[in-house]
């Protein structure tokens, strides 16, 4: 995605030292049994397999540019015996056209900031949504790179290229397919956000 700057695809053990508790996690941001879910670049992914367990027997859409890191997370659900996680190799500005159906919840983690053409994106967001559908955006506070450490070192996006929540919130309002739902702090560095689709 010519668009989309990557900062680069962490390991699941510093995740782990931010986010223990994955599940509950997701579970504050909304996401339930039932829910038909796509998260966009998911990479080999953190938060995919634990949605996947709540949402069963649901699918989750796994949505990514790197085949690589899809193969990884198929290899990963095929161990873990998780049957409903779908991987799919594509751009998330098409995500209307490459998602199999509507889906509930479309989840981006950790990646606004690096999303340059917006409007597009939000736009398969919305098309992709069911109505009263939800778009929950995740990503790292607006604080300075070497104040968000784990084990030590300076984790996340660059300082300038960090997205904080009112910027996030008059993006995604300002397209006006979407409502305020509510905002959460996800200590310790992070921030959610939760949009419906109307």
């Amino acid at each position: 995605m010519d668009s989309f700057r990557n900062t680069g695809q962490p390991d699941w053990s510093w995740w782990g030292r931010l986010w223990p508790t994955p599940g509950a996690t997701l579970r504050e941001l909304g996401v339930e049994c039932g829910t038909t879910l796509a998260e966009v670049g998911s990479g080999d992914d953190y938060l995919a397999l634990p949605a996947a367990r709540i949402v069963a027997p649901a699918p989750v859409y796994a949505v990514d540019l790197e085949a690589d890191l899809l193969a990884d997370l198929e290899d990963i659900a095929s161990m873990q015996g998780i049957e409903n996680v779908h991987t799919i190799h594509g751009d998330a500005r098409n995500l209307d056209g490459i998602l199999p159906e509507p889906v509930e919840t479309v989840l981006l983690a950790n990646a606004f900031h690096g999303v340059d053409d917006r409007g597009r994106l939000l736009e398969a967001v919305a098309n992709s949504l069911r109505p009263g559908g939800s778009f929950v955006v995740v990503n790292w506070a607006e604080r300075p790179r070497e104040e968000t450490t784990v084990a030590g070192e300076a984790r996340g996006p660059p300082t300038e290229l960090r997205v904080g929540p009112e910027e996030t919130r008059e993006a995604v309002l300002g397209h006006g397919e979407f409502a305020a739902d509510r905002a959460l702090e996800l200590p310790p560095y992070h921030y959610g956000l939760v949009f419906e689709r109307e």
